[in-house]
């Protein structure tokens, strides 16, 4: 336990609920490329059972292709998308990189919830933990079917909201990554972006800041979803995170401020984290990978390659192995990051990750 909790004789008030599901229920893998829905945990937004959809697509299209070489990876859409849209194409990464690529339809996805419907877009969290629930799934089939893969490969992309929810995913899940290439990624929940301000980010999450409303945004939510945040920064490295970040980010972007990824390369090195970006400016346009300084960046499948295929191919001399078991393979719920009122806890003891905020109050 925490010492706060010890000397200050505080009480922890669980406000989060999780939904579980039972192995016995979950969908076999397909032999072929295709996709299973699964259950996820509940939104507080709109209460009861959630599911997602997990696009899974093999080597070669097939689940015989998948060999003691071959890792896993989550390949992430952007805000506003669903499936494999706005990030790299998932059949072009899997027979190049020897990985099990895996799209989700995490919470959200779609213009008509992440824009159009009033809840406030989640920005992260939850969407974190629906992708970490995908790869569970198939890092648990695969083992349960006992077929060789490359457990110590496991990776992640996403362009834009996927980039975003690439980065919520490591923060969740900080001793599974080995390496991940977020792609313009949003880097914080700033009041710009939340409260839809002026003069900013044309992005608007639709929170208010009435605290008595259901789409407030409490300064625990903000934080938690602070990606460079320095102390949990430091609680990442800590817990043993040793994934390479391969941040990919334009000079030039408005939509997710480079200056907000800027600052978030600079805290996660400063937290000791292994951070390695490409910023994309004028001068390294070519025409063909990248196309544009600003938001857009260029081919997404191609920059994947361009700036972290030494890292991700396994016949490369430079190829990356995490060391030690994955979150999943340590059953704990070690993973906390504390905030003003209270901390974050994600707890591994089913396995899957189960997310949920505790309050802190005096007795």
């Amino acid at each position: 336990m925490r010492s706060f909790m010890i000397h200050a004789l505080l009480v922890l008030v669980v406000v989060g609920r999780a939904l579980t599901v039972q192995a016995a229920d979950r969908p076999p893998l397909s032999e072929r490329d295709g996709s299973v829905t699964i259950a996820a945990q509940e939104w507080p937004l709109k209460p009861g059972p959630r599911e997602i959809k997990v696009f899974i697509h093999y080597p070669g299209g097939k689940l015989s292709n998948v060999a003691a070489t071959t890792g896993l990876m989550l390949n992430l859409h952007n805000w506003g998308g669903s499936a494999c849209i706005g990030t790299a194409d998932p059949a072009t990464l899997a027979k190049r990189l020897d990985v099990v690529a895996i799209c989700v339809d995490y919470l959200q996805s779609g213009k008509q919830a992440s824009i159009d419907d009033p809840e406030p877009y989640d920005f992260g969290w939850l969407q974190a933990l629906d992708t970490l629930r995908a790869l569970h799934f198939v890092f648990d089939s695969l083992r349960s079917e006992k077929r060789p893969f490359a457990s110590d490969r496991i990776f992640a992309t996403g362009g834009s909201g996927g980039g975003n929810v690439t980065l919520m995913a490591n923060k969740l899940a900080p001793r599974t990554f080995t390496c991940i290439v977020p792609m313009c990624g949003m880097a914080r929940l700033t009041d710009d972006i939340a409260f839809n301000l002026p003069g900013g980010s044309s992005l608007n999450a639709r929170y208010v800041r009435d605290a008595q409303h259901p789409f407030h945004l409490s300064p625990d939510a903000q934080d938690v979803r602070f990606i460079g945040h320095p102390g949990h920064a430091k609680t990442m490295r800590q817990l043993g995170s040793t994934c390479k970040i391969v941040v990919v980010h334009g000079t030039e972007d408005a939509t997710c401020p480079t200056a907000d990824a800027r600052e978030m390369v600079a805290n996660l090195r400063e937290a000791g984290l292994d951070v390695d970006p490409t910023w994309v400016s004028p001068d390294i346009l070519d025409g063909k990978v990248f196309t544009s300084a600003g938001h857009s960046l260029g081919n997404r499948t191609e920059i994947v390659f361009r700036v972290a295929e030494k890292y991700l191919r396994p016949d490369s001399p430079h190829a990356l192995r995490r060391p030690g078991p994955t979150d999943f393979e340590r059953r704990d719920s070690l993973v906390r990051y504390q905030t003003p009122n209270g901390e974050y806890i994600i707890s591994y003891a089913e396995g899957f990750p189960v997310g949920q905020f505790e309050t802190k109050q005096i007795r």
